[in-house]
């Protein structure tokens, strides 16, 4: 008896043994479940703090890399988005960011409204931190794009609105604007407009008013803003006639050459043979024309860039031509279009040299003695700016003899100077390409007197420019015009040219993107009296695309 009740609790033993370990394996494997779901859950947490973590990585990048400026732009296109009391406080783009955000308009699986912003703004450099080219942002603008085509063309005006501009425009609207208010910048004016309902989007009519007594030609942005409100039928025929064509000739595009009262020989009757005989004369060198001029978005979207890390940039020679003969007026204003190129480019990390009043001669030894140096071989580039009074495809010297631009450039050819060969020479001339014309009041220009016979020997612009690679070639203004020079604020171009050179770089912009934004600028610009416009023409054999590294140092302008 007492054996097999030993047997039956050794056997009942065994199977609670065995039903134990069942139970304790079931728990195992329940805990290992737990456990498993759990890292699952831990580990789908922690990717999307990861993914959120990088997204806030990039905006900080992008704050980083954006100016003052650009912090006004974004603020500006997004008053129809964010609450405005909120944007006031606004001091960085982060702090826009962060209101975005909150609107849900910005989050890491959408970032096209910051895409779009800084597309609008042109900080094309910076889309590629979002995973956006600029063409695919243009793809997707009409579908997605939220900032309105109100809040587009008061933008577009304000960048358009010189500080001379933005001067009168104050002055003429004293009377609206409080008084305690003494300096804005025109997105401030703009604002401060809309916010005493002054100017709405169905109503632009104070922007008409200004634009027509400041500058016309910022007309054209308003009208086109307003044609696009107006049902199609409406639309026909409201473009002016010197506004709604183009000439074309081959596959290069050129602008109708301006009216210029100014310009006695031309009168008011352009012939479209001068702008045929100039496409033919770059097409015959196969050259491009920036721009308006050429599709070049489309051309090099591909097109490598030209290698600009080098240890030392380049040279960039400044020759400024003030005093001349007793035919020629002296350049007033000219110092300051020097000293501000000399300023950008040193900025740029270029190694400036200035020359002051060179004789034609003196220009050619100048020429040579720079095409012989040796340290070319250890420079990026070379860059040339020649600020004087000129004739069509040549500059004067001092001594009042003409030197061709032509024989200017071909001593840097990689023949005739193999240490810049393959690398990008740029020449910069400020000068007149045409003759008579009448004598401003506040403005002068850099041709000869009315009264003066001209028997130097005209050049035309096919010989202007080397037919090798590598080249380009900034004009202040088209073959057989003249270019404008305020007697105190320096001439249109080059402070054109530099102030977007200064806005630009920061930005990763090329420099056809530039010299097409300098067109832009200088076409736009007029004299107090409404009769003198002018138009740059850059040509170019580049075969690479020419970005200046981005410069540690905030630019000159913001410096002081």
């Amino acid at each position: 008896m007492v054996g097999r009740t030993k047997r039956r609790t050794s056997r009942e033993k065994k199977i609670w043994r065995r039903n134990t370990a069942s139970v304790l394996k079931g728990e195992r494997r329940k805990q290992e479940k737990r456990e498993k779901g759990s890292r699952e859950t831990v580990g789908s947490s922690n990717m999307e703090n990861d993914a959120s973590w990088k997204f806030r990585q990039q905006l900080l990048l992008i704050d980083e890399n954006l100016v003052a400026e650009d912090v006004a732009a974004l603020k500006f296109l997004c008053t129809d988005l964010l609450p405005f009391k909120k944007l006031e406080s606004v001091k960085s783009a982060v702090d826009i960011f962060q209101l975005l955000m909150a609107e849900e308009y910005l989050n890491e699986k959408d970032t096209f409204l910051l895409a779009e912003l800084l597309y609008r703004i042109k900080c094309h450099s910076l889309l590629k931190k979002l995973g956006y080219t600029k063409e695919k942002v243009q793809e997707y603008l009409y579908e997605r794009g939220r900032v309105s085509p109100y809040r587009q063309m008061l933008y577009e005006l304000s960048e358009n609105i010189t500080n001379e501009m933005l001067k009168d425009i104050i002055f003429l609207l004293q009377n609206c604007l409080p008084k305690r208010r003494i300096t804005l910048s025109a997105l401030e004016l703009l604002i401060l407009l809309e916010k005493q309902g002054l100017l709405t989007e169905n109503n632009v009519q104070i922007l008409e008013e200004v634009c027509m007594n400041v500058s016309p030609h910022l007309l054209k942005t308003v009208n086109s803003y307003k044609r696009a409100k107006v049902p199609l039928p409406q639309q026909e025929n409201t473009l002016p006639l010197k506004e709604s064509s183009l000439s074309h000739t081959g596959d290069i595009r050129v602008f109708p050459l301006p009216q210029e009262t100014s310009i006695k020989s031309v009168g008011s009757n352009i012939n479209d043979n001068k702008a045929a005989d100039l496409t033919q004369g770059f097409s015959e060198m196969n050259l491009e024309l920036p721009g308006e001029f050429s599709n070049v978005e489309n051309e090099s979207k591909n097109i490598a860039s030209y290698k600009m890390d080098g240890p030392h940039r380049g040279f960039c020679l400044v020759i400024n031509n003030v005093n001349f003969g007793s035919s020629l007026q002296e350049r007033k204003g000219s110092c300051k279009d020097a000293g501000e190129l000399k300023r950008v480019f040193t900025w740029l990390g270029l190694d400036v040299r200035t020359y002051t009043d060179l004789t034609s001669q003196d220009i050619t030894d100048l020429m040579q003695t720079w095409q012989h140096l040796e340290d070319h071989k250890d420079r990026d580039c070379f860059i040339c700016c020649i600020l004087s009074h000129g004739e069509s495809g040549a500059i004067y010297g001092k001594d009042e003899q003409l030197v061709s631009i032509r024989r200017i450039m071909s001593h840097f050819t990689a023949e005739q100077c193999p240490q810049l060969a393959e690398k990008p020479k740029l020449f910069f001339i400020q000068a007149c390409q045409g003759k008579e014309i009448q004598r401003p009041v506040y403005v002068e220009a850099d041709a000869r007197t009315p009264d003066l016979s001209s028997t130097q020997q005209s050049i035309f612009p096919s010989e202007s420019i080397p037919e090798e690679a590598d080249f380009l070639l900034g004009m202040a203004t088209i073959d057989g015009f003249v270019s404008f020079r305020h007697v105190e604020q320096g001439a249109w171009y080059i402070q054109a040219l530099c102030s977007k050179l200064q806005l630009l770089v920061p930005r990763g912009e090329d420099i056809l993107s530039i010299l097409t934004e300098v067109n832009e600028d200088v076409g736009r610009r007029v004299d107090r009296l409404g009769t003198k416009k002018q138009m740059p023409q850059p040509a170019y054999t580049l075969r690479r695309k020419f970005i200046f590294p981005i410069p540690r140092d905030p630019p000159p302008s913001q410096q002081h």
